[in-house]
């Protein structure tokens, strides 16, 4: 992929995350990774969005991690971005957030149970919940390595919110898919108790969506 192209992948993931309210300020950011040139693109730290361009994505390679040609600061997630696109294969986009419902879940560490349809679709289970890991080194990095299932994302426990895809817009899919179903569930703990969905039954659901959904070939 171009990185031009990709820049462009990458601001337009940034600057969905107010706009679908996964962020308050700049509480959050989204990255994308171009194996052929081993270059990652993420948000510069402390930057309003609405000021955001494609050009202000600081360039970082992805073996030093130091960045290239950018008089920008990356975001101080950055470890976080390259420790999950050198150990998850295929991921070429990561969108971390702390949208509320999900955030909600992650403070009392419970994982977003798989009760409804939609989460055996995009995430096949439960969305997990790490323990808690502070922010030195690549702590963060190994726990959702640690901790992940076979879904896109998981949450992190006094924190927030990773999810990842092979594209920066599979990836805020992920993202606005994890909110959107912590908000359901937390509307449902209100009016009593989710049933789960069986594994079986999960699988279903996960396969179908997963090899059928959309317009792609057969």
């Amino acid at each position: 992929m171009r990185l031009q192209e990709l820049r462009e992948q990458v601001w337009k993931a940034n600057v969905q995350l107010p706009k679908l309210g996964l962020v308050t300020m700049h509480s959050g950011n989204a990255s994308g990774y171009d194996p052929e040139s081993k270059t990652v693109l993420i948000k510069p730290s402390g930057m309003d969005y609405d000021a955001l361009t494609p050009q202000d994505l600081v360039a970082v390679d992805i073996d030093t991690g130091e960045p290239q040609g950018s008089e920008r600061k990356p975001s101080v997630d950055l470890p976080h971005h390259l420790y999950l696109y050198r150990n998850l294969h295929g991921v070429c986009g990561i969108v971390h957030t702390h949208s509320n419902y999900a955030t909600a879940f992650a403070a009392c560490h419970k994982p977003i149970p798989l009760v409804l349809t939609s989460i055996a679709d995009e995430f096949g289970d439960a969305i997990p919940c790490a323990p808690y890991a502070d922010n030195e080194g690549n702590h963060i990095g190994r726990s959702i390595i640690e901790n992940k299932s076979k879904g896109p994302a998981i949450l992190l426990a006094n924190h927030g919110v990773f999810a990842w895809g092979d594209s920066p817009a599979s990836a805020l899919k992920a993202a606005a898919m994890v909110e959107d179903a912590a908000k359901t569930i937390f509307l449902a703990l209100l009016i009593g108790h989710p049933i789960e969905i069986p594994p079986t039954e999960a699988q279903k659901w996960w396969n179908r969506y997963q090899n059928h959904y959309g317009q792609r070939k057969e």
